[in-house]
């Protein structure tokens, strides 16, 4: 097993690629702490998915509720998963939002969402984790669950895109300042995954053909197929990979234009 005793922390891993995630590190020997958003209604899920973990792989782990977009909640979630386990080993920046909307119409409010989440939340876990990992005497992995748009526009989605593009530039800024920690830092860059964030196309059949079309590979990807490069990045077996992205896309950002 890759990450046999080894504790990560993955936010937003209630559902989707975070999900997914957290499952391949349990299957991986891993102790997982699975974050997700304050809300009654998420408890009793998130609860049974730490609960299945241990009872089908072993796995020891701990559900933690927390906004990542606020640093009391960070901290209080990072002291819970030490408090359990003793060290974090493993950072994975998964939670993410984005919302369909012309640019001029944009308000603060809506930006500022964004921004809060995708960025400044994997902005404090990083920090925190990083400072944690440092504590410890060094080592262990940052991983961000960004997108194929912190490369290529997506109109409609500035401020997610805008987000992403900056966590691109937050991981390699880190990946240099962390490495005489021997933190390693990286993206995965997911294209078209089959996750609830896509629902609406997948359930369009229209809108599912179009969005293929613009995929080489001719399909969306699976969230499990995030999760390996994850495992991947998040193992021993990746120590002197650091600073890049990896794209989990079936080509969508080589594609190019038929005249």
């Amino acid at each position: 097993m890759k990450l046999k005793d080894k504790v990560a922390l993955i936010s937003g891993a209630n559902s989707g690629i975070g999900r997914a995630i957290a499952t391949r590190f349990a299957q991986e020997g891993a102790h997982v702490a699975l974050n997700y958003r304050p809300n009654p209604d998420s408890v009793a899920g998130a609860q049974a998915i730490v609960d299945d973990f241990e009872k089908s792989y072993g796995a020891t782990g701990i559900a933690v509720a927390a906004d990542v977009s606020k640093r009391e909640d960070v901290q209080a979630m990072f002291d819970a998963v030490v408090q359990k386990f003793g060290r974090i080993d493993i950072v994975v920046n998964n939670a993410g939002i984005e919302f369909k909307k012309a640019f001029v119409d944009v308000s603060d409010d809506e930006w500022n969402k964004v921004i809060s989440v995708n960025l400044f939340g994997a902005f404090l876990l990083s920090q925190l984790g990083a400072r944690q990992m440092i504590a410890q005497g060094g080592g262990g992995k940052i991983i961000n669950i960004s997108s194929v748009h912190e490369d290529i526009p997506f109109p409609g989605y500035t401020a997610y895109c805008a987000s992403k593009g900056a966590m691109r530039m937050m991981m390699r800024n880190l990946a240099m300042e962390l490495a005489p920690n021997k933190i390693n830092v990286n993206n995965i860059a997911p294209g078209a995954i089959a996750t609830p964030i896509n629902q609406g196309v997948l359930d369009d059949p229209q809108a599912k053909a179009n969005a293929i079309t613009e995929i080489p590979w001719g399909r969306f990807g699976k969230p499990e197929e995030v999760a390996a490069v994850a495992a991947f990045l998040a193992s021993d077996e990746s120590e002197y990979v650091t600073g890049s992205t990896y794209y989990v896309d079936g080509g969508l950002t080589q594609q190019v234009t038929l005249y």
